[in-house]
């Protein structure tokens, strides 16, 4: 996959830090609205339950008013005290028809609970357990809930007493009381705010604002105890305010639960949510835009920096980038085309020292290669004027100066084939001549510093080469390896037939060659004799390769007793014809 460039990386990575830091912000900016719409909810919950103890005080107060003054009316306590039950009840019936209390029903008991009448709605009775529940706070008032013939209700009961000679009599009890049921409900909602109610006896539902499924789980889910609750159902979730309801003697006589539904702020949530999901991918949209065009401005500079090197790295040292401010891109940019000008100069001043050097070097290295066959025709022409020659010397000094000459010729033709890249047609001929006549342009300076050049080569063995490029090469072979011997050694050329070639076998007993030249041997200008700057084995080997074979040093190979040598290595395509006689020749100089 191909690498992302600067400009995209800056801009991604840019755009995701942003996408990231804009999450977090919605996430907490969801999070603190949700809280703040459950803390509005707890405080509305808060505001109902108070409202609600406001109004049930006010029923309470009304229904305690009712009974104090029921209880001291005059004909009241005079019928009190007939004991006759249908006097008691006729009097309570015309009074509480003056007090016209709709949904409030009255029992009057006598000092055990025994009713003794019934007024308004209530059902008839024989019993009431909250006047035993209530004879421990006698003379005085008290209120509680409790359950009366299946239903809740808030009851108020008022002792009536005589005052006698001694001490106060109780003639009867008056029991006033509203039943809990749905209409109280109802009322309570409209008057708190629109919240729902909820009355419990015994973890029973009793009396609802609400649908008879959702009243009933609440029912089972809610639990006893202080604080706001919140009953999750899967589909709709609840807060539910819950209050104790306690009977005469203190004890719980049910709950009472205040409930308020999530709809609305779920409702709030997911709008919220929507809105913050839509802005953060605008936003992020935007801002990646945004990024990318000014990464691309900002980066303009370096993209001109990275262009300008890569035609730096093509050798324009021409390049040149625009300067902008002084900003550290504004620097660099500077330091840049003074780098590039730097290098543009060291170079052409590089160019033309080394072409001088190389003009010296070429010069001094054609010197040392035309100096041997100069001399040749040098001595023989002296001997040829200043010497009375038989015709054989003459023909013998002749020949000499001749093949002299024709290895200049052939020297300066090569030097203008290899500097023009043109080079001449093969010709099928023997190894052995071509060997033979490198030798023989080596025999005089082999003679003078006692040098015997031994060949083994099979005239069989022919090869398609150009015949006076592959002299000089066996010529410069053979010319080093008599040059490294100025005490006398061996020089043993030798030719193995391979599968489609020969290899040809040059080794000599002189003193090798150095560790530091073996590794540039092949290169122009490596040279670890006196004269010369090696050239000659650079052409050699080039030559070597123009024939399609090749030239390398052996290592590790010994000849003869002396110096470990040196021993060169020429593999050249070639083909084996069998010839008069079929021996390998053996000539020793």
């Amino acid at each position: 996959m191909r690498q992302l460039s600067l400009v995209w990386k800056i801009s991604l990575s840019t755009a995701a830090a942003m996408a990231l830091l804009l999450l977090v912000a919605s996430h907490f900016v969801q999070d603190q609205t949700q809280r703040a719409l459950e803390r509005n909810l707890d405080a509305e919950l808060e505001g109902s339950f108070k409202a609600y103890e406001s109004l049930w005080s006010a029923r309470t107060e009304m229904l305690r008013a009712v009974s104090t003054v029921l209880s001291t009316m005059s004909d009241v306590r005079a019928a009190f005290r007939t004991n006759d039950r249908a006097t008691i009840q006729d009097t309570a019936e015309e009074m509480w028809k003056r007090i016209s209390l709709t949904d409030a029903v009255m029992y009057v008991t006598d000092g055990k609970g025994d009713v003794v009448a019934t007024v308004g709605g209530a059902k008839s009775a024989r019993n009431l357990d909250v006047v035993r529940d209530a004879t421990t706070t006698f003379p005085a008032q008290s209120t509680g809930f409790s359950t009366q013939d299946g239903r809740l209700y808030e009851f108020v009961v008022t002792p009536v007493y005589v005052q006698t000679e001694s001490t106060p009599v109780l003639l009867n009890v008056l029991v006033t009381g509203f039943p809990v049921d749905d209409v109280v409900a109802k009322e309570l909602k409209a008057r708190t705010g629109g919240s729902d109610f909820v009355f419990l006896n015994a973890g029973r539902p009793v009396a609802s604002t609400l649908a008879s499924e959702v009243t009933a789980r609440i029912g089972i889910e809610y639990k006893p105890g202080a604080g706001l609750r919140h009953l999750d159902f899967g589909d709709r979730e609840y807060a539910v305010l819950g209050t104790g309801l306690e009977d005469l003697a203190g004890q719980p006589a049910g709950d009472l639960l205040i409930v308020h539904n999530f709809d609305a702020i779920r409702r709030d949530i997911d709008s919220l949510r929507l809105k913050l999901g839509l802005t953060w991918l605008v936003a992020t949209l935007v801002g990646l835009a945004l990024t990318v065009y000014l990464a691309r401005v900002a980066l303009k500079p370096i993209e001109e920096l990275d262009q300008a090197a890569a035609r730096i790295t093509e050798q324009k040292y021409e390049a040149r980038v625009t300067e902008g401010g002084d900003d550290e891109l504004g620097r660099l940019a500077r330091t840049f085309n003074a780098m590039c000008r730097s290098i543009q100069d060291a170079r052409e001043e590089l160019i033309r020292q080394e072409r001088l050097t190389t003009i010296g070097r070429l010069s001094s290295s054609i010197v040392h290669d035309l100096r041997n066959p100069l001399a040749s025709i040098y001595g023989g022409a002296e001997m040829m004027i200043d010497g009375e020659l038989n015709p054989t010397q003459m023909q013998r000094i002749a020949g000499n100066i001749y093949r002299s000459s024709r290895v200049i010729k052939d020297m300066l033709q090569q030097l203008v084939d290899v500097s023009r890249g043109r080079v001449q047609a093969a010709e099928l001929c023997r190894l052995s001549d071509v060997i033979a006549a490198a030798v023989e342009t080596q025999t005089s300076n082999a003679d003078n510093q006692a040098v015997e050049i031994v060949t083994k080569v099979d005239p069989a063995i022919e090869v398609s080469v150009e015949p006076g490029r592959m002299e000089r090469v066996f010529a410069n072979l053979i010319g080093n390896a008599i040059e490294a011997m100025p005490g006398g050694g061996i020089i043993e050329i030798d030719a193995k037939v391979e599968t489609g070639s020969v290899l040809v076998l040059v080794d000599d007993n002189g003193p090798g060659l150095p560790p530091a030249v073996r590794q540039r041997l092949f290169q122009p200008f490596v040279n670890s004799a006196k004269n010369g700057l090696g050239l000659g084995l650079a052409l050699s080997r080039q030559t070597v390769l123009d024939h399609g074979g090749d030239i390398w040093l052996e290592d590790s190979v010994v000849v003869h007793d002396g110096g470990p040598g040196a021993h060169f290595r020429l593999r050249l395509p070639c083909e084996v014809q069998v010839v008069s006689g079929g021996a390998p020749e053996t000539v020793s100089t």
